[in-house]
């Protein structure tokens, strides 16, 4: 951890994205955080991920997300999809310095449409190779690819068809950049998505492929695959999908960006609180300090303790997923839950003490320097791996799916009698508009009921840290 460390604070303000692409070549080069780390040493993976949240208050999101999407979404996926020789080529490309991306979201599907993708994988028995292609128009074409335009490789998810049939989203290693010239492979096209608000150390990118031939053993092919010799497609373990274990990263995704959105808020408490310590107020008489006016002290002593609460339920849900990770099995529907409702709480807080506090400190929060210019980081944490609504509005359909088929048993349905108001109220709602308009749609029906739904996923939010407070407060008062 030294060495990620000390990598973090070399960092410069204002780095140009070749320069920010360049630190992080190093970085890899050095070996200090690996690939394989997401499985074997996921302590060390999510304690280097908080080092590099602690520069985002100075640089913004563009080296933390180039980070997580090489080490979480590109060889994390390798990690839990590949083969040992997939797994082997990690170290080759660390040893070269090369950097991977990762190529989901398109522009008319993604994160938030249960990984249904437009981009086609097709086998071709003839040659021994799979053909990607975006398809006509740009429905298929990938969207908002963090470190797009200079990744050397992509973990490309696309709909793999072997003899005309679709056997879902599976993820493919592909190289879109070739030897020491690093042109694009043929068939790849790159462009920037633009400049944004914040992070413009980062290149997004749009990515189309047309006709882009790769290798039998591109396709990641731990869970399933395509024999090469009959070209028939071979499922290698029963009940796991490629889809729930492309989801995996996910997960950890979640706990890295939950813990980046609370490392850069406490940050931004602790400096704002030390300026406003030495700030002196005339005519406070004994208090003269701005820290001392009454609504910071109380603004500063609920952050904190908010803080050390959400800490401390992230790192709970961290210590469960790092010992799933090590037993490479699929996390329980209850942990799921409990990961998505830390990413919405501690994103959605992070962003609730950052604008509050801006409030109440005048002319030092339109200071650069100070962290409120890079307040869009917590904008970038609310939809990265799942934006927040969508998992709330998640939480809430699978609570009141349960209650639809009456199922006391389920670990994501009603819990408590507010949960189980709220559930009858939205099936009013439901049943009210269907009475209207008979012809409504499913989607159509429940977005009538859209208070009510966030209303129980904030009610099940809270439910949940409480609960799991309450089990490790009773878990450390017997050891």
């Amino acid at each position: 951890m030294d060495v990620v460390r000390a990598h973090a604070a070399s960092l410069s303000r204002d780095m140009s994205p070749a320069r920010s692409s360049r630190a992080l070549r190093a970085l890899v080069r050095a070996d200090a955080v690996r690939g394989e780390d997401v499985e074997r040493n996921p302590e060390l993976f999510f304690a280097a991920h908080r080092a590099m949240a602690l520069r985002a208050n100075d640089l913004g999101p563009g080296f933390w997300i180039r980070f997580t999407v090489h080490y979480n979404l590109c060889a994390g996926t390798v990690v839990a999809l590949g083969s040992r020789a997939q797994r082997a080529r990690l170290r080759g490309m660390a040893t070269r310095g090369e950097l991977g991306c990762f190529a989901l979201t398109e522009r008319l599907a993604g994160v938030n449409s249960g990984l249904v993708v437009r981009t086609t994988a097709d086998w071709d028995h003839a040659r021994k190779v799979f053909v990607i292609n975006s398809g006509g128009g740009d429905g298929g074409v990938k969207n908002w690819i963090s470190q797009g335009l200079v990744a050397d490789v992509a973990v490309v998810v696309a709909d793999l068809r072997v003899g005309g049939k679709s056997r879902g989203p599976h993820g493919f290693l592909v190289r879109l950049r070739q030897g020491m010239t690093r042109r694009l492979t043929r068939g790849v096209s790159v462009g920037d998505m633009g400049k944004k608000t914040t992070g413009n150390d980062l290149d997004n990118a749009w990515i189309r492929f047309d006709d882009v031939a790769v290798p039998h053993d591109a396709l990641l092919s731990k869970y399933g695959g395509v024999d090469r010799k009959t070209g028939e497609y071979v499922t290698k373990k029963e009940g796991v999908r490629t889809m729930d274990m492309i989801g995996q990263r996910l997960y950890t995704g979640r706990v890295a960006v939950a813990q980046a959105a609370l490392v850069f808020v406490r940050r931004l408490l602790d400096d704002t609180k030390r300026y406003s310590d030495q700030k002196m107020c005339t005519m406070r008489g004994a208090s003269p300090a701005l820290s001392d006016v009454p609504q910071l002290r109380a603004l500063y002593q609920e952050g904190y303790a908010t803080l050390d609460r959400l800490d401390a339920y992230v790192a709970g849900c961290e210590k469960e997923l790092c010992t799933h990770l090590r037993a490479k099995t699929i996390p329980s529907a209850a942990l799921t839950q409990a990961i998505a409702v830390a990413k919405i709480k501690a994103v959605e807080t992070a962003i609730d003490l950052a604008f509050r506090l801006k409030q109440e400190v005048g002319s030092y929060a339109l200071m650069s320097g100070t962290g409120f210019d890079n307040t869009d980081f917590l904008q970038c944490c609310k939809f990265a791996e799942g934006d927040s609504r969508i998992l709330s509005q998640k939480l809430a359909r699978d609570c009141f799916t349960a209650f639809q088929q009456n199922d006391l048993e389920s670990a994501t349905g009603v819990k408590s009698e507010i949960e189980l108001d709220l559930c009858q109220r939205i099936d009013e709602v439901i049943k009210d508009a269907r009475r209207a308009n008979p012809r409504i749609d499913k989607i159509e029906a429940w977005d009538c009921a859209w208070r009510d739904v966030y209303r129980l996923a904030e009610v099940m939010c809270e439910r949940i840290m409480h609960e799991r407070a309450f089990k490790a407060e009773t878990h450390r008062s017997k050891l």
